[in-house]
Parts: structure tokens; C-alpha cells; sequence
């Protein structure tokens, strides 16, 4: 089935995220004078305000900080209600949002919050691939 829901339009500042993301390695930014790691992608550090940033491919895991189910969405996220989003606790530092994989959004009293997660990448388009958190068991 193809891909029905809005597909980002790469710029050249967060290149590196998705040529990582095609390539199924999660790609981020991190700061070389403070050494955090800092999402979404910026010219300068938010902690420090320094300008040097480099990329470096981190782990993929992470833990889920707080999560909500979604019962109204519109386009192609439509016919998928009920599902869940999330703000995931990378293991580097900071924190994404996502659409969480592996979880039934029928049983939120099950609380993911504290799950361990892994990403996952889905094929948009040729050359944009959507990053996806999955609840991984252990």
C-alpha cells in the first residue's frame, strides 16, 4: 500500500537525518563544544549557543516519556484512529515525538510510559523514510 500521509520536504540542514533514515540508521545532531544532543536540527546548540554541530549515527532506543491516544486525525492518518503518539526519552538525550508501533490504543491503561522503544524507519518516497518508535520486550 503506498504512503497516504503527509511527507516531509528535506532541507539541507537535516540532510544527514534523512539520508540516515533511508539508510535505517537513526542520524542526530549533537554539539561539539557541550557535547548534547539537541532535536530537531539547528545552525547553533540551544543549550550553549555554540555553532558547532556535527552528526553521529546514536542507537535507535530510547524510553517512552508520555504518550496519548489519538481518536480524530485527518488525511491519511484518518483511517488509522485509534493509535498513539509519543514523546520518546532518546538514549543520547532529548527527546522525539512519534507515532508509537507495537502498542494497542484500545489499552492505554496498559501505560507505556518507561517502555523501552527502538526506531524503525518507513519508506514515504524514494527518498524519505518516516521515523517510527516500536515498544521493544526486555
Amino acid at each position: 500500500m503506498a504512503y497516504n500521509k503527509p511527507i516531509p520536504d528535506p532541507d539541507p540542514l537535516s540532510k544527514p537525518f534523512w539520508e540516515g533514515a533511508r539508510a535505517g540508521k537513526l542520524m542526530l545532531p549533537r554539539c561539539t563544544s557541550c557535547n548534547r544532543v539537541h532535536w530537531y536540527p539547528r545552525h547553533i546548540c540551544p543549550n550553549c549557543h555554540a555553532r558547532e554541530i556535527e552528526w553521529f549515527e546514536a542507537s535507535g532506543e530510547g524510553r517512552v516519556h508520555t504518550f496519548a491516544v489519538q481518536h480524530r486525525a485527518f488525511g491519511g492518518w484518518a483511517e488509522e484512529v485509534p493509535f498513539v503518539t509519543a514523546y520518546i526519552d532518546l538514549n543520547e538525550g532529548d527527546r522525539m515525538f512519534t507515532v508509537l508501533r507495537g502498542v494497542d490504543p484500545n489499552k492505554p491503561d496498559l501505560n507505556w510510559i518507561g517502555a523501552r522503544v527502538r526506531v524503525e524507519f518507513e519508506p514515504a518516497s524514494a527518498d524519505v523514510h518516516i521515523a517510527f518508535w516500536r515498544v521493544i520486550q526486555g
